[in-house]
């Protein structure tokens, strides 16, 4: 008679797990981003030049004031395809409002913000309360706002800013230091620590881990979703902003495609577009990983089409690790 074997069902999960795993992790991003450095640090003299460094940074402040916002909609488990447009359609109020009605620049900045999260605002709505998926109510509003973008000047740009405003993105404080990257540095900061210490911040993962059992927690899912995109209007407006310092121009075509370089930034640092998952110092990584990317291929001559290929190679590789990942919990 065969002795009978017991089966310890905790074996499983005190099974040691791959190596590669820990990789797949917050490490992975990291370690991607160290190896475009050196990849490119090798291919080009031009790379390391501390002037071309900090154009890196002066570029990535646009998409990173974008992808903070959109960090907080993947990690409900929403989507946001409205924030290109509505970057262009808040820095073209403001320049309408400051050059052509004669309002004071500063108002003219918090009409620019009112309107991206009034847009925000109407995305949040649809997607709460009328329940249209994210995906649908949000491209309608990028219809809707590059539209509006284009009938306030009928599609001409406005030009002539304050010297105070365009020096924001020129000056350089401590030789290497503007406001626009500070600013992107200290929404940074606020942004992970809202997430990791308040009780707000840490809702949001619980409403994309199960909106059903969040709302049985007490957490008041549809008004907390709401404003997370209102949140994402309002970076928005204010990346339209810092654009339109740095051109010294606004202008209707402005951030066309910018919605999908922050959707790659958000995964590639490790959010998964399933919800539930996500983090601010992450999306940071991945802003690098894209700005060096693009900085690096234009450096080394690779035609502009050739980039779309490559950027569309590494978002399918971060969401093909992000689906490896969830499978493997």
């Amino acid at each position: 008679m065969q002795p009978t074997v017991k089966l310890d069902p905790s074996a499983a999960s005190t099974r040691p797990s791959p190596w590669w795993r820990g990789l797949l992790g917050t490490s992975g991003p990291l370690i991607g981003l160290i190896l475009l450095f050196t990849v490119m640090s090798l291919s080009t003299d031009a790379f390391l030049s501390v002037r071309n460094l900090l154009n890196v940074l002066d570029q990535m402040t646009v998409l990173g004031i974008l992808a903070i916002g959109m960090t907080f909609v993947i990690i409900i488990g929403g989507i946001d395809l409205s924030v290109g447009a509505v970057l262009a359609l808040s820095m073209m109020v403001m320049g309408w409002l400051a050059n052509n009605q004669g309002w004071p620049f500063p108002v003219a900045i918090l009409g620019a913000l009112g309107v991206g999260g009034l847009c925000g605002l109407v995305s949040g709505l649809l997607v709460t309360r009328l329940r249209l998926p994210a995906f649908i109510a949000t491209l309608a509003m990028l219809s809707v706002a590059r539209g509006l973008a284009n009938i306030i000047t009928n599609g001409e740009q406005i030009v002539g800013y304050p010297e105070w405003f365009t020096n924001l993105a020129i000056v350089r404080h401590f030789g290497f230091l503007s406001a626009t990257v500070a600013l992107l540095i200290v929404l940074s900061l606020a942004a992970a620590a809202f997430l990791r210490y308040r009780a707000a911040g840490r809702s949001l993962y619980a409403i994309g881990g199960s909106p059903e059992v969040a709302r049985l927690a007490g957490i008041a899912v549809r008004r907390v979703s709401t404003w997370v995109y209102v949140a994402s209007g309002v970076l928005a407006g204010l990346a339209g902003v810092v654009l339109a310092a740095r051109l010294d121009s606004s202008q209707p075509s402005a951030g066309t495609g910018y919605e999908l370089d922050a959707i790659a930034a958000v995964v590639i640092g490790g959010a998964s577009l399933a919800g539930g998952v996500g983090s601010i110092g992450g999306t940071i990584i991945g802003v690098f990983i894209i700005g060096i990317l693009r900085n690096g291929l234009n450096l080394i001559g690779v035609s502009p089409f050739v980039q779309q290929i490559v950027i569309g190679v590494v978002i399918a590789v971060a969401v093909s690790i992000d689906s490896l990942r969830r499978r493997e919990r």
